[in-house]
């Protein structure tokens, strides 16, 4: 950079740098990886704000996913007609507590990579310029409990075409998702107490 203050002098300079930021702007997105770590290292909101800025595509891997704050922002993607396609791990079939269910009720439709024993990936492609992944899964104890890391990529097409690839590969052997019915959690119920003593006698 001194080199260029020096022989553009400082005008030219700050004119040359605008420039370089307005077509980076236009045709592209600047290089930058980000690191996050768990837990309480910012994971789940550095993921939620990355969704927020999205405009076209948001392509989701998931293993586990229970994180409401996460759902919502794709929910609300969705809600802004960004397209929101979502594969998750058959185990989101048979738990509980997934957001398997939210998402299908707001319409989102996610599949269901059943090909593998486990579909381990956590991803997000974001309007095909932005890479989220690592270990952290899109979960509560992820964010709160487990040592967890998190990078986000921009500005990396090359790298960007490698994972919408893999993606790809993965959502022809996916289908749709069939979830399990969780019958309503009952507070279990005491036995009645008559207030009767019941003694034993022994003969004599």
């Amino acid at each position: 950079m001194v080199w260029l203050l020096i022989s553009t002098g400082f005008t030219g300079a700050f004119t040359l740098m605008f420039l370089a930021k307005t077509v980076q702007h236009k045709f592209g997105t600047a290089r930058q990886i980000l690191a996050h770590f768990s837990p309480a290292g910012g994971c789940c909101e550095a993921i939620v704000q990355e969704i927020k800025k999205a405009k076209r595509e948001i392509l989701v891997q998931a293993y586990s996913f229970t994180s409401k704050d996460i759902s919502q922002a794709l929910v609300d993607a969705k809600k802004r007609r960004v397209k929101v396609d979502i594969i998750l791990d058959g185990s989101n079939e048979r738990e509980q507590y997934t957001e398997l269910h939210f998402f299908l009720e707001h319409g989102l439709e996610p599949q269901i990579d059943a090909h593998h024993p486990i579909a381990h990936n956590k991803i997000m492609i974001i309007d095909g310029k932005t890479i989220i992944t690592g270990s952290f899964n899109f979960t509560n104890q992820a964010e709160k409990e487990n040592a967890e890391n998190l990078l986000i990529i921009k500005g990396h097409s090359e790298l960007v075409g490698i994972y919408k690839d893999r993606f790809h590969h993965h959502k022809e052997h996916s289908r749709a998702a069939q979830p399990k019915q969780h019958a309503p959690t009952v507070a279990p119920q005491t036995q009645p107490h008559h207030g009767l003593f019941h003694f034993h006698t022994k003969a004599a």
